[in-house]
């Protein structure tokens, strides 16, 4: 994540970086959905004391895009105008299925996925169709060949830091087309 808030920095967007408790903790099992919420909350909260005059996008790599977007579902995020995902884990590896994201239907603002092709918790397919049902509030941008942690097989010709670069491009790009967007 410090290579993505660096790379964000290079483009003009600012981050605030935070952990969850029990990463704070290193533990390898997961805060109870409503701690994690109120994390997100509070990261939230800081963020809008910290830069008042900056537009606030809210999101996560992985499990914290989707206690992001969870939080947003159940109250909306104050003054946040949309959501970024970066690696959206859309099911269990080897179990596909939606169930995950179905709360993404209460989600009024802009959600932008970013995705690997390869990602072993979001079959390709099943992020489309969701994309699809949620409409013009969705932006789906596949990485080629990346998995979920964003890397590629020697193979592709591409290394890591391409797929970060067109991932961080991507970002930038989705930042200027909704930057006329007003808070929920």
């Amino acid at each position: 994540m410090q290579a993505v808030a660096t790379g964000l920095a290079a483009r003009s967007i600012a981050t605030l970086r935070y952990q969850f408790p029990y990463m704070e903790q290193r533990s390898r099992r997961p805060d109870p959905p409503a701690v994690c919420h109120a994390t997100v909350r509070a990261a939230v909260a800081q963020a809008g004391r910290l830069a008042p005059d900056l537009p606030l996008i809210a999101g996560g790599r992985s499990f914290g895009g989707r206690m992001t977007s969870q939080a947003q579902a159940q109250s909306p995020l104050a003054g946040v105008r949309g959501l970024v995902f970066l690696a959206f884990p859309l099911h269990p590896a080897g179990r596909p299925g939606a169930e995950r994201a179905a709360h993404l239907q209460e989600v009024s603002i802009p959600m932008l996925f970013i995705q690997g092709t390869r990602d072993e918790l979001a079959d390709p397919s099943l992020l489309r169709a969701l994309v699809e049902r949620l409409g013009s509030r969705a932006t789906l941008h596949l990485l080629e060949d990346a998995d979920h942690g964003f890397h590629i097989p020697a193979r592709s010709g591409r290394k890591d830091v391409d797929v970060r670069d067109d991932a961080l491009n991507a970002v930038r790009t989705w930042l200027d087309c909704i930057a006329g967007s007003r808070p929920s």
